[in-house]
This record gives structure tokens, C-alpha cells and sequence, in this order.
């Protein structure tokens, strides 16, 4: 078989066999790629690229690496789904920019973000006065949230802080409501919820409770 036939033919199940484990991967933008993702991403187009050069080699050789960073990530992304702080570890966790109008410079520089990349993103989000923000929160996707100054009424804007995911309470947003666990756990329990681990994700904002239940105990 002439050798440009073998690159049609091996480009074409290539092709195939990414967008099939691509698929199984689940649905995902290319903005909300997890690190995890992001690195078999790479490394899938790296070996078919190879694959693609060295016609002359068995197809298995790169079939099989692909297979086993598919099952590598499925395992690892089962793993982030049940554990929060997995995620954290490899996703990390939002930052909070600028908080109540304010920037937050400190923050700024542990995430190695700069006035060039703040101003940046609020012009892709139609903000042309920083002076109209209340709340900026750089996601782990790189994306940056905004929350506007509420400029009719005469209160500040707020966010909804996550308190609880995967049954495991978030001390540090915890902190942020300028609450305790022992406040927590009140007012949950007067809300006929005993059991935090029953709990796969509760929220406060405004003075309001969002309580999910996990649901295989619901």
C-alpha cells in the first residue's frame, strides 16, 4: 500500500479515535478545561502528531497510551466530582480580585495577575470604569466574574459564598461571612438539616440558606 495512503488512513482513525474519547471525556468548553484535561488534551495531540510522522510504526503504539490516559482521567475526574478537596488541589480555587470595590493587591500577587490582565478582561467584559465593580472573582477557568455596583439602591452587592460542598465545610469562605461553624451548624439544624454530610452543597447569601442533599441520601 503506498505510503500516502497509510497517512490518510492512520490520520483518519486517529481523528476518530480522539473524538470518540473526547466524547466519553464528557462535555466540556475549551474555557472551563480542567488541568486534568488540559494535560491529556496535549498529550493526545502530541502522540497522534507522532503517530501521524512515524507511519512506518504499529497504530497499537499509540492507541493503547491514549486508552490509558483516558482511563487515567476518568478515574481522576470521578475522584475530583467526590472530593472538594482534590479539586482544589488540582484546579485550585477562585480569587477574589477586587472585593467591594476595592482591589485586592495581595491577592493579585499570589496568582501572579497584573493591572494589565484585570483592566484586560474587564474590557472584554463591557466594563469601561473600574469604579463600576463591586466584585471581580477570577475563576479557576481563568475567567474573570463580574458583579457590578448596584448604583439605584442603596446596598451593596454581594455573592453567593459556597459553605458546604461534598459535605466538608469551607472554613475560608466560612470566614468571609464573618460567621462560625457553631452559627453554621445552628442554623442548619433549625432548618431540619442534623447531618453535614448529608449535605452536598449549601450556599449563603443575602441571609438566605441554598441546601442540597448528596443524592444517594436524600
Amino acid at each position: 500500500m503506498p505510503d500516502y495512503i497509510v497517512i490518510i488512513l492512520r490520520t483518519l482513525l486517529l481523528y476518530a479515535s480522539i473524538l470518540v474519547i473526547f466524547r466519553l471525556m464528557g462535555k466540556r468548553e475549551i474555557g472551563e478545561l480542567s488541568v486534568l484535561d488540559l494535560v491529556v488534551f496535549i498529550m493526545m495531540g502530541e502522540m497522534a502528531a507522532i503517530a501521524i510522522e512515524n507511519f512506518k510504526s504499529p497504530i497499537s503504539h499509540t492507541l493503547m497510551p491514549m486508552i490509558i490516559l483516558l482511563v487515567i482521567q476518568t478515574v481522576l475526574a470521578f475522584i475530583s466530582l467526590k472530593s472538594s478537596r482534590f479539586r482544589k488541589i488540582v484546579d485550585g480555587s477562585p480569587t477574589i480580585v477586587i472585593n467591594k470595590g476595592k482591589i485586592d493587591e495581595n491577592a493579585m500577587r499570589k496568582i501572579r495577575y497584573n493591572f494589565d490582565d484585570l483592566l484586560t478582561q474587564l474590557r472584554t467584559k463591557d466594563i469601561n470604569n473600574i469604579a463600576d465593580v463591586e466584585f471581580a472573582i477570577l475563576e479557576t477557568s481563568g475567567e474573570l466574574s463580574i458583579i457590578k455596583k448596584d448604583k439605584k439602591k442603596k446596598k451593596v452587592n454581594t455573592f453567593t459564598q459556597p459553605l458546604i460542598m461534598d459535605g466538608q465545610i469551607i472554613q475560608e469562605n466560612l470566614q468571609k461571612t464573618e460567621k462560625s461553624e457553631m452559627w453554621l451548624r445552628r442554623e442548619l439544624r433549625k432548618r431540619g438539616y442534623p447531618n453535614i454530610n448529608d449535605i452536598s452543597l449549601c450556599s449563603f447569601q443575602d441571609g438566605q440558606f441554598y441546601i442540597d442533599l448528596i443524592d444517594e441520601r436524600e
